[in-house]
């Protein structure tokens, strides 16, 4: 293991004094301090350096002692100890020390007993959305809220998350209790009506997505899993009342694939989005760009076998020329799925909205909405609603890499899930908000034919996008905020635009405007989070505002842990038993507010 940190270059001892970093943040710290002092020796294998795929393996630990004390310690002298810490960080992609101050055990909130848990007891919104259809709409009676009763929610409660600087993982509520996971991999079983701590989690790399929960057929009974992924592609069922391991899966072996979506369970089976960070990077002339193809796996609820996988590229990545440096480039790369898949029982088909190229020509597969078989994963049908996007952050600072597209696409991703509805005379609509800003209306009778398209975009999108994570939609309309800021209401119907309202964030907060976060429906009310962290909820007929919360401030915990909140660009809130429960936090792509707290609000 030593071995293997041997030989981080010994340039990385010249930025000890590199006062231009002071001003870069936290999450970018370390990855600019990588790219300038480590990467020509590691992405090359410069006198049997490591590479970052194998660093990435190891604990930040390991990493931080080798630096601090260990073998590395020779050409770490003179750094200042906060930079060991962030190349540590951003190496092993993961918090040093946390265990240390992040467990539940830690807490002085423990609840006081752990009952048997049922999710069948009691209101419930499950994973990243209440049904299978994405359309994050919760019914009235496991709502319990209304129009009337919204502008007299009041925070019931905050649980504050030790060392996290973003609240990622959407809330799950289940039985009564609440389960979310944070950038610190840590993944908490909560209280719902009190926010004690019953258990947590640690997975070696944050959790993102949602936690969905299902029920474990075994010999002796049926035990319920609470199920996730995190940012290294490992899938995870461990026990929903204890918090135990049951088992762990890595769905995909590329060195920078993630899990972004959150897996959907249906009839003992998990399907599992695959994205990752490759577009990110690849521009680097270290880089052997690309080699990333999207993916859905389909594995079992019971024990993490795989049981099909399916690429969102049929054709795997074939080399095609080594760029001025002698890397190796590849290709074809890219389509990957952002977002958790939509399950269709009647066609038993998953639908799913897929990622740009990252090489060129971009495959059929991209900006794309797919069907998959439910049973054997086989695509069913293509829809590709942009042509022609090959996109790679960077390409446009400080000239042209000799990696990026000749003609660069404007990476109009599908980060949203797609949304099945039925329309009032029983025709079906799948909805696809896309990050230019255009809404989709497919058939998923009449493999994906578009019925209508609908441009709401506020500005034109640059690649932050317009719609980002996710809509919601009731019986009429489709509801979806717009990153330029503020919210659209369509109709299912025929497309046309119900109502539009700006939303501005105050003057002080300019650089934080937007909407990119998923939204959540309940019957007359549609909730949205802000990139300047204020909650806000809007009347579904008219959209105007009927409630908004800032929860850009400092929170006192019913765990003691100092907590303050920030942005809301990714997640969206959850209602279930007269309760709406949001994190905050998130950095993003837009330098958004850290943050590390949830918080719940009741209007009783």
């Amino acid at each position: 293991m030593q071995k293997l940190l041997g030989a981080l270059c010994a340039v990385v001892v010249t930025l000890g004094a590199d006062e231009s970093l002071a001003q870069i943040t936290p999450p970018s710290r370390g990855s600019v301090l990588y790219e300038r002092a480590c990467a020509r020796c590691h992405e090359n294998s410069v006198g049997g350096a490591p590479s970052r795929i194998r660093l990435r393996k190891l604990t930040p630990e390991v990493v931080y002692r080798s630096l601090e004390a260990g073998t590395m310690r020779v050409y770490a002298q003179g750094m200042a100890d906060g930079d060991l810490r962030a190349i540590t960080e951003h190496l092993a992609e993961q918090k040093l020390g946390i265990a240390r101050i992040a467990d539940a055990k830690l807490m002085p909130n423990r609840c006081a007993s752990n009952p048997p848990f049922d999710p069948s007891t009691g209101p419930s919104w499950n994973g990243w959305s209440p049904g299978l259809t994405n359309a994050r709409f919760q019914p009235a009676p496991p709502a319990g809220l209304d129009p009337e009763r919204v502008p007299g929610l009041k925070l019931k409660w905050a649980f504050g998350m030790p060392g996290a600087t973003a609240v990622h993982s959407q809330p799950t509520v289940a039985g009564g209790r609440v389960f979310v996971g944070v950038d610190t991999g840590y993944v908490y079983a909560l209280d719902a009506a009190s926010g004690c701590v019953y258990w947590s989690f640690q997975a070696p790399a944050g959790v993102r997505g949602a936690v969905s929960i299902a029920p474990v057929k075994e010999r002796r009974g049926t035990r319920y899993g609470a199920f996730f992924g995190d940012m290294k592609a490992n899938v995870y069922g461990v026990d929903a009342t204890t918090g135990t391991l049951l088992w762990k899966v890595q769905v995909e072996d590329h060195p920078i694939a993630r899990i972004t979506g959150a897996p959907v369970v249906h009839d003992d089976r998990l399907y599992v989005p695959v994205s990752s960070r490759e577009e990110s990077v690849a521009s680097s002339l270290n880089y052997p760009c690309c080699t990333f193809r999207g993916s859905v796996v389909a594995l079992s609820t019971a024990t993490g076998r795989r049981i099909w996988k399916t690429y969102t590229i049929a054709q795997s990545p074939k080399r095609i020329r080594k760029n001025s440096r002698g890397t190796q480039l590849w290709a074809p790369a890219g389509a990957a799925i952002w977002s958790p898949p939509t399950i269709d029982l009647k066609r038993r088909a998953i639908y799913v909205g897929t990622g740009n190229g990252y090489t060129e020509p971009a495959p059929e597969t991209t900006d794309a909405v797919l069907a998959l078989d439910m049973d054997t994963g086989r695509i069913l049908w293509v829809e590709q609603d942009t042509e022609d996007d090959v996109w790679l952050a960077r390409c446009n600072v400080n000239g042209t890499s000799e990696n990026c597209p000749e003609s660069e696409g404007p990476d109009y991703d599908f980060g949203a899930p797609p949304i099945l509805r039925t329309l009032p005379d029983g025709r079906r609509i799948l909805i696809a908000g896309q990050k230019s800003g255009i809404v989709w209306a497919h058939d998923p009778d009449r493999k994906g034919t578009v019925i209508w398209k609908t441009d709401v975009s506020r500005a034109t999108a640059d690649p932050r996008g317009e719609i980002v994570w996710g809509g919601a939609a009731d019986d009429q309309a489709v509801y979806f905020g717009l990153n330029s800021g503020g919210l659209a209401a369509v109709r299912l119907t025929n497309g046309e635009r119900k109502w539009f309202t700006p939303v501005d964030p105050e003057p002080a907060l300019e650089q934080h405007r937007g909407l990119s976060g998923a939204l959540t429906a309940i019957p007359g009310v549609v909730f949205s989070g802000g990139w300047d962290g204020v909650l806000r909820a809007f009347s579904t007929e008219d959209g105007r505002l009927l409630w908004r919360y800032d929860t850009v401030q400092e929170f006192k915990t019913v765990n003691g842990v100092a907590a303050r909140g920030g942005s809301m660009g990714s997640p969206g809130p959850t209602v279930a038993g007269g309760m709406l429960i949001a994190g905050s936090g998130y950095i993003g792509v837009q330098d958004g507010m850290p943050g590390n707290v949830l918080l719940a609000f009741s209007a009783d």
